[in-house]
């Protein structure tokens, strides 16, 4: 992305500036006091520039070796990437080391300021960063990255706001924390003694008391009103005449200052300034361009010496600015020749700044000169840059201003269109241009005339591509996964082999559609094509961040150490790229609730920190809510429940619907919660809610709901709230959804089925039919490291494992999993009194584990026969068993021997 030099150079002070040394004193003094923040906010043309430009003199003065820098804010920074940019090359001029990658900014602003904050973290040194303009300022997301920095921003760094009007940021818990100085249009204004020394010595008049006092209740000590007050009657043969007349509202008064001034002005000054009024920034190659003369450098200078409104923008004297309010009334003095002199105008400047490699400018005043033609082939050469540095809502805000009938025989930008189209859910609109893009590109026979105006390149190389890649957005958007699939191959087919972002795009979208029909394989190879493909492509972000999608199936396909280890080989390659905490922050949440299936809490817990450590803003948009999820799990784990479903809450605030289907809702797993704490009624609010029924086919996207509902149905069935036909239709629906999921291959699913058919049959007291399918459950699932599979239902699977264990079914596992219980309940319940075996218990126990008779036992421990079998009569009942050999294998099992 191009940089403005200009955009970047701080103001010098202005030599007819008056200088401001109280309110330099309140400037110097909060920041000294260490409140981070200095805004001064007031109307145009109360010097806000000027007093930050001399603060910034005197800062050098007392202190050469501070750092500080500089950005001019416009309209078009209101693009979160084009800010991003600015800012990153605002801040390297304080920290040689903190330019992202380019391709950081294009990823995010979270990714850049994240990178940009951490470097500036590592550097003690003091340092200042001006940001002058800022009401101009209006997307959300931008705002949302000026938020970030303050809040995030190291201590050493202060910054410093201009603006017209109050930024949209957090200012009353800024001043709440006191780390806010402020100075408004009160302050600012001229007080009667200012306004003196600056009329009479500054701008040498000699006005008397009474004139001075006039003018300054007349301007309300506004800076600009008194300067243009000025500059009159400096002309004025009888100053205190000028005086008297000068009567009326402000709007009169600027009106009859400037009037004055330009009266005064010679009429080659005055056409000069009139023509000109159509820039932003003057050069002189530009004024000539725009004016159709020669000698406009010399002519900025004159202006500046002439001391006529104009601001240099650098300190070699090469660029410059009017003032705003002057350069209002210039526009206005040219509406009067008439909207086809300023359409001129502006083409002229488009025309200059296209051949000037300035795509951006000349967008703008050929879309303000109505000059569609040539915006449009402005728009499309630029369409590559644009979409490199990810400026999308530039290109949006373009095409969005050409008529259709520019776009009519350029195809390019009818795809673009559609794009945007589809954003704005005009869906209908989508078709309708992408079907107009074809009929152009169809129309153009091979190496005949070409029936549309757009130029060969890229962008038109790949169209067709592109074409089936948003018709498979459009099917997605639907809910056509047919159509999806459908678009993405006719994608894939079309793509060249070099294009890799296309190949991997149409990967993408194929494993999205395989993923919510429930084919789960061909969703996680699909993925994997799609990573590779962005490899290749030199995009190692977006290529591991598909980890977190292939990982969720293979949890599903109940793969989790393949899961585990994917996750572990993203992060370490995350971790070694650097991308500003993406995704690496995403990837130490999913690797954390891995981990905490596996009961490797402590571990898990630290995943949760280190993503945590590289600040909020390191997680994705799309995968923020993960870590909320993930936090949840370990919460509930550790017995917090109303804490995971704060967790749960947070999770649905972060939550957004994106390309992926939403397998896993997370008012499910709220409602699980809820379950195991017992407020069965909030629970089924939710099944409800979501039109549950225990006598629905089976369904893919709704299978986790229905797993809950089953649940439900047992809990309601155990605290006697429903009759026992309930937890017949709970079993029904449980054959029917281990139907469905054995026929996809979703193992993950097959063993949370079959745990939950062992509680049912085990609490409608079917105790030995309860264990063909735990058995089963735990043969599949054990293996692979899932614990909290069983564990998170409570003292209902505890139920089932200790008739397990009896049973002498699966003994080592079922002891591991019986092990994590005890663990959890002595973690949860460290000084609770329980039925726990007493150490002599524990004695007895093991003795009867030997092949000693009873007797035998009495006389190890040195007790009566009668005490020993008071012993074992105890440790039956604790077991719940009624022979010494079930006891010893129930005691294995729990890990108690």
């Amino acid at each position: 992305m191009a940089i403005l030099a200009t955009k970047l150079f701080v103001p010098s002070p202005r030599s007819t500036a008056l200088p401001r040394g109280r309110l330099i004193e309140q400037l110097t003094r909060g920041r000294e006091s260490g409140r981070g923040l200095t805004l001064v906010s007031a109307p145009a043309g109360f010097g806000k520039t000027t007093l930050f430009s001399e603060w910034i003199a005197q800062l050098r003065r007392q202190d050469p070796q501070l750092r500080i820098a500089w950005l001019s804010l416009d309209s078009s920074d209101n693009d979160p990437v084009r800010f991003l940019g600015y800012l990153a090359a605002a801040i390297h001029s304080l920290n040689t080391s903190s330019f992202p990658d380019d391709r950081d900014v294009r990823l995010s602003a979270e990714a850049t300021l994240t990178s940009l904050l951490n470097d500036l973290s590592r550097d003690p040194e003091p340092m200042i960063l001006f940001l002058d303009d800022v009401q101009v300022v209006e997307n959300p997301s931008v705002r949302d990255a000026i938020a970030f920095l303050l809040d995030h921003k190291p201590p050493q760094l202060h910054v410093a706001l201009a603006s017209r009007s109050d930024p949209l940021l957090p200012l009353a818990r800024l001043r709440a924390s006191g780390t806010l100085t402020e100075l408004r249009a009160a302050e600012l204004r001229f007080t009667l003694d200012e306004a003196s020394f600056f009329l009479n010595e500054v701008m040498g008049l000699a006005l008397s008391p009474e004139d001075v006092a006039a003018l300054e209740t007349r301007t309300e000590g506004w800076i600009a009103g008194l300067h243009l007050a000025a500059l009159s009657a400096d002309a004025s043969s009888d100053a205190s005449a000028f005086v008297d007349a000068f009567t009326g509202s402000n709007r009169y008064v600027i009106d009859y200052l400037v009037e004055e001034v330009l009266h005064r002005a010679s009429p080659h000054v005055r056409e000069f300034l009139i023509r000109t009024a159509v820039l932003d920034r003057l050069c002189g190659p530009l004024c000539d361009a725009v004016t159709g003369g020669t000698g406009s450098t010399q002519m900025l200078e004159f202006l500046e010496r002439a001391n006529l409104f104009i601001v240099p923008l650098d300190d070699r004297r090469q660029w410059y600015r009017y003032h705003h309010l002057f350069a209002d009334v210039l526009r206005s003095r040219l509406l009067v020749d008439g909207p086809a002199q300023v359409a001129a105008l502006h083409s002229l400047a488009s025309e200059w700044y296209e051949n000037n490699d300035l795509p951006d400018e000349a967008v703008r005043h050929a879309l303000e000169a109505a000059d569609f033609p040539r915006a449009a082939r402005v728009i499309e050469a630029t369409i590559p840059g644009v979409r490199r540095s990810r400026q999308d809502a530039t290109l949006q805000g373009w095409l969005a201003a050409l008529p259709d009938d520019a776009k009519k025989r350029r195809p390019v930008l009818r795809v673009f269109s559609a794009w945007f189209s589809l954003i704005a859910g005009d869906l209908p609109s989508v078709d309708r241009q992408l079907s107009e893009a074809e009929r152009l590109l169809a129309a153009t026979p091979d190496g005949g005339a070409r029936a549309h105006d757009s130029e060969p390149g890229v962008e038109l190389l790949t169209l067709p591509v592109t074409i089936e890649l948003y018709r498979a957005s459009l099917a997605l958007a639907m809910g056509n996964r047919a159509g999806i699939k459908h678009h993405a191959r006719r994608a894939l087919d079309a793509a060249a082999p070099e294009d890799h972002l296309g190949q991997g795009a149409a990967a993408g979208f194929l494993g999205v559609a395989s993923w919510a029909d429930g084919e789960l394989e061909a969703g996680v190879a699909a993925f994997a094509r799609s990573a590779k493909s962005l490899r290749v492509a030199g995009n190692l972000t977006d290529a591991l961040s598909t980890t977190m999608v292939i990982a969720d199936m293979l949890l599903t396909l109940g793969r989790l150490r393949e899961a585990r280890t994917m996750y572990e080989t993203a992060l370490q390659q995350s971790m070694e790229h650097g991308n500003g905490g993406r995704p690496t922050a995403d990837l130490h949440a999913g690797l954390s609730d891995v981990l905490r299936e596996r009961n490797e809490l402590p571990l898990a817990k630290d995943h949760l920190a280190a993503s945590t450590a590289l600040g909020d803003i390191a997680l994705s948009h799309e995968h923020r809510y993960r870590w909320f999820v993930a936090m949840a799990g370990v919460l509930e784990a550790d017995g917090e429940s109303d804490l995971a479903l704060d967790s749960l809450a947070h999770a649905e605030q972060h939550y957004r619907r994106g390309f992926f289907p939403d397998v896993r809702p997370i008012g499910g797993l709220r409602a699980r919660v809820l379950i195991r704490q017992g407020r069965l009624a909030e629970a089924r609010a939710w099944v409800e809610e979501q039109k549950l029924s225990c006598t629905d086919p089976p369904d893919y996207l709704r299978e986790f709901g229905h797993l809950t509902l089953a649940r439900l149905l047992i809990a309601e069935h155990s605290a006697e709230k429903l009759p026992g036909s309930s937890l017949d239709g709970a079993r029904e629906l449980l054959d029917r959804l281990l139907v469905a999921a054995e026929s996809g291959g979703r193992t993950g699913i097959v063993n949370e089925v079959l745990m939950l058919q062992a509680i049912a049959l085990h609490t409608q007291g079917e105790t030995a039919l309860a264990l063909v399918p735990l058995e089963r459950a735990i043969a599949q699932a054990e293996p692979e490291g899932y614990v909290r599979l069983f564990v998170d239902e409570g003292a209902s699977m505890l139920a089932v494992l200790r008739n397990a264990a009896g049973a002498g079914v699966q003994q080592d596992s079922v002891r591991r999993i019986s092990r994590a219980f005890r663990k959890t309940d002595a973690a949860l319940h460290p000084d609770q009194p329980d039925e726990s075996l007493s150490e002599r218990e524990l004695h007895v126990l093991r003795l009867l584990a030997t092949e000693l008779s009873g007797p035998q036992i009495a006389r190890e421990l040195f007790v009566s026969l009668n005490t020993m079998r008071t012993h074992t009569k105890h440790i039956f009942l604790k077991l719940d068993v009624s022979s010494r050999a079930a006891a010893v294998r129930r005691a294995e099992a729990l890990g108690l021997i």
